[in-house]
C-alpha cells in the first residue's frame, strides 16, 4: 500500500501541536518556499551519471567514447535554497525538516556539516591525484561525479569559506556537482556577497559567489526571534571551579555512565589510550569505553589536532568528559581556537559533554572578569547581541580579531549556553 510522504508543512505542523516547536509567522512563510522546492525533488527525475573512465593511458584517451561531462546542469533540475541568517534563526531546524521529510523513495540523498564534507573532498582529490599520477588531469571533475552518483540531494548545513584551499576548489566542485543534475539545500550565517570577506585572493572566488546567486533562491532567515533565547532548563554538565569536590562529582558521573552494573563494565570495559585513526595518523584516547571517552583539556587541545581528528572522536563517542579547562588568555590563543574547533565538533555531532573548568564555561576566553565589559569593540559587542549574548556573562577577549575569529568565538558561547540545556543533555548521543 502507497503512503503519501508526509511533508515539511505538514510535519512542522505536528511539531507545533506538540509544543516542541513555537509557532512563528516569518518562519511559516520560509517554510512555505521550502515546500515548493520539496515538491520539486520530488518530481524531479535526475540524469544518469556516466561511468568513470577505466584507463587512463594516452591510447584511450585519444579513441575512447567515454561519455563527455555536462557542461551545464539539466533543464529540468530546480534551483537550489541557500537559506542564511544568525545564529538562532532556525536554519538546521529547517534543512532538517527539508530532509527527514524525503521519501525512502529518494535514496541517494546526503546532509552534512559543510566543514564535514570539505574535508571528505579534499581527500577524494588527493587519492585521485595520487591514481592520475604523472599523466595529470583535472582531480576535481571525476570527485563531483563519484559525489553525484552518491547523492543527487545535497543538504549543507553552516556553509562557510574560512580557508584558501576550500576557496580555490569551490566553484569547480559546485559546477562540477550541479552539472551532475546535483540539487541543494545550503544554509549559512552569511549572504553570498559576504562569504570569505577579507580572504586570500578573494578575487578569485568572486565566480562563486556569483553561482551561488544565480543557481540558488538566496533567502534572508532574520525575523527578530532568536529560536535560542527561548528559556531552557540548564542541566547540570558544567562544573567549576577546579576543586576536589567538582572532581569527586566528574568521577562519580563519569563512572556512573561507563560502569553502570558489573556486567556492563565487563562487557564494555574503560580501557587506557583506545586507539583511533584519522588520516592516517593513530590518536590515543586517554579513557573510554565504546560510548564514552575523557580527556584533559590539555589531551584533547594541548596537542596540534584538526577538526577532522574532532569530527572523528564525536564520531566514535556519544558522550565526552573534558576536565581541567583553564582560563585562556593570548598565551593560550592556539588552545583556544582549538576548543572552540572542537566545540563545533560537538555540537554538530550533538555529543553529550561533561566539563569541569577554572571559571565558568562561558567566561574561559574572557580577558577580564566578568561584569566589566571594557575594551570590547563595537563589532564584538554587536556579534554577541545577534548570538544573544550579554558581556556581563561570558566577558569579552581581544584575543580574537577579524570577523570570522570574533564570530567563531561568540557563537562557541552560544553552542556552549544550548548544550547545557537538559534537552541537549536528554537528546545528544541518540
Amino acid at each position: 500500500m502507497f503512503l503519501e510522504p508526509i511533508s515539511p508543512i505538514k510535519q512542522h505542523e505536528k511539531l507545533v501541536q506538540s509544543g516542541v516547536l513555537r509557532s512563528d509567522d516569518h518562519q511559516v512563510r520560509i517554510i512555505g518556499k521550502l515546500q515548493r522546492f520539496w515538491e520539486q525533488v520530488l518530481k524531479y527525475d535526475p540524469p544518469p551519471i556516466p561511468e568513470a573512465k577505466t584507463s587512463d593511458s594516452l591510447m584511450s584517451r585519444l579513441f575512447s567514447r567515454a561519455p563527455s561531462v555536462p557542461e551545464t546542469p539539466p533543464a529540468s533540475a530546480p534551483k537550489g535554497l541557500y537559506l542564511y541568517g544568525d545564529v538562532g534563526t532556525g536554519k538546521t531546524m529547517l534543512m532538517d525538516l527539508f530532509y527527514q521529510t524525503l521519501p525512502p523513495s529518494i535514496t541517494r540523498k546526503r546532509r552534512v556539516h559543510f566543514h564535514a564534507f570539505m574535508i571528505d573532498a579534499h581527500k577524494r582529490i588527493h587519492a585521485t591525484k595520487l591514481t592520475m599520477g604523472h599523466s595529470g588531469g583535472d582531480p576535481i571533475a571525476p570527485v563531483a561525479r563519484d559525489l553525484a552518483k552518491e547523492a543527487y540531494v545535497l543538504c549543507f548545513d553552516e556553509f562557510q569559506v574560512t580557508d584558501i584551499a576550500d576557496a580555490m576548489i569551490l566553484r569547480r566542485l559546485l559546477e562540477g556537482l550541479m552539472n551532475h543534475g546535483v540539487v541543494c539545500v545550503i544554509t549559512s550565517n552569511r549572504h553570498p556577497d559576504d562569504l570569505y570577506k577579507n580572504g586570500i585572493q578573494r578575487s578569485s572566488f568572486i565566480p562563486t559567489i556569483e553561482l551561488l546567486k544565480s543557481r540558488f533562491e538566496v533567502t534572508d532567515l532574520d525575523s527578530g526571534t532568536d529560536y535560542r533565547r527561548i528559556p531552557r532548563v540548564l542541566s547540570h554538565v558544567y562544573y567549576h571551579p577546579l576543586t576536589p569536590e567538582n572532581k569527586a562529582e566528574i568521577d562519580k558521573i563519569f563512572n556512573s555512565l561507563t560502569c553502570p552494573t558489573p556486567t556492563a563494565a565487563l562487557q564494555d570495559p574503560v580501557i587506557e589510550n583506545r586507539p583511533i585513526t584519522t588520516w592516517g595518523r593513530t590518536l590515543r584516547v586517554p579513557l573510554s569505553t565504546s560510548k564514552v571517552a575523557r580527556f584533559s583539556f590539555e589531551e584533547i587541545c594541548g596537542r596540534p589536532l584538526s577538526a577532522a581528528d574532532y569530527l572523528e572522536v564525536t564520531k566514535q563517542f556519544g558522550t565526552l568528559f573534558i576536565t581541567d579547562v583553564p582560563k585562556m588568555g593570548m598565551d593560550k590563543k592556539d588552545m583556544a581556537r582549538r576548543f572552540i574547533t572542537f566545540i563545533d565538533a560537538c555540537y554538530e555531532s550533538k555529543t553529550r559533554i561533561f566539563v569541569s573548568s577554572e571559571v565558568p564555561i562561558y567566561q574561559i576566553f574572557s580577558d577580564e572578569s566578568a561584569g566589566t565589559g571594557k575594551g570590547i569593540s563595537d563589532h564584538m559587542r554587536s556579534v554577541m547581541d545577534d548570538l544573544g549574548l550579554s558581556p556581563e556573562a561570558v566577558g569579552s577577549s581581544s584575543m580574537f580579531s577579524g570577523d570570522e575569529e570574533i564570530f567563531a568565538f561568540a557563537r562557541a558561547c552560544s553552542r556552549l549556553v544550548q548544550m547545557g540545556s537538559r534537552e541537549w543533555a536528554e537528546t545528544a548521543s541518540q
